[in-house]
């Protein structure tokens, strides 16, 4: 009997145990719910606001595009005509140092402007990097159109031509805008009617030819020389010629002024 009474007390204990548990888990567990919620309150700004320092810490694409964009209007000329430049939208999941100063823009080495054109645009620290931007240009000017279709070789005159406001492809430039501008040319090629004259269609007139005999002319600030001299190949106004010198034979090289004069350098 004594035996049974203290197994009872043991199962009273244990029962009495367990309830204190289970009602201080309900006292508890809210407070630790809420201390957790607090903490996440708490961190989730500051996460935000890293997030954000090393998104201003970028160089904006923007600002690379538009230095792209001012570096090639910057080489247009009036006689480009109404030119729109386009820099194409770069990948937004760019990520460059931001420069200590304006990036600076470059065209590659040999490249000229043209319809389109790659820029180079470099920061030059604190840490160094160089993109390349696509630009496009296109232009709208006072072009030379063909009235009807001409032979390769073709010497052109205002007979051949009408003037049209048009958008081109390029800086203006590159196309004939004047009749003035079809002397001394031919044609490179055969040439549809309408279609919008081109430097690049049009060859210039050789004007000296190889053996010719030509005045050679060098010029100071004071003292002008001339002498004799003999081509050594064929070659068009404004272009470089090799000249042999009739007097000491040396071969000088000098630019065609006229189809008789050559000016060389001192």
């Amino acid at each position: 009997m004594t035996e049974k009474a203290t197994d009872n007390r043991h199962v009273l204990n244990r029962e009495g145990l367990l309830a204190g548990i289970r009602r201080l888990a309900v006292l508890v567990f809210p407070l630790l719910v809420a201390t957790s919620l607090s903490h996440a309150q708490v961190e989730s700004p500051t996460v935000g606001a890293q997030a954000q320092t090393t998104r201003s810490a970028d160089e904006p694409t923007a600002a690379i595009r538009s230095a792209a964009q001012s570096f090639v209007k910057g080489l247009l000329t009036p006689s480009s005509g109404e030119t729109t430049v386009t820099a194409a939208i770069l990948d937004p999941r760019l990520r460059l140092a931001r420069c200590a100063s304006a990036p600076t823009a470059a065209l590659p080495a040999g490249m000229n402007l043209q319809a389109r054109v790659t820029v180079g645009v470099t920061c030059a620290g604190p840490v160094r990097w160089t993109v390349y931007v696509p630009v496009t240009l296109e232009s709208k000017i006072d072009v030379l159109v063909l009235r009807h279709a001409v032979a390769r070789d073709s010497h052109l005159s205002a007979a051949d031509v009408t003037v049209e406001t048009r958008k081109t492809a390029g800086p203006g430039t590159a196309y004939l805008s004047s009749v003035a501008e079809l002397s001394g040319r031919t044609a490179r090629r055969a040439l549809a009617a309408g279609t919008t004259l081109a430097v690049e269609m049009l060859t210039p007139d050789l004007i000296v030819h190889r053996g010719q005999t030509v005045t050679l002319l060098s010029s100071g600030s004071a003292i002008e020389v001339r002498a004799s001299g003999r081509a050594m190949m064929d070659a068009a106004a404004g272009t470089r010629i090799q000249v042999q010198n009739l007097s000491s034979m040396r071969i000088v090289e000098g630019v065609v002024e006229s189809a008789d004069l050559v000016r060389v350098a001192r």
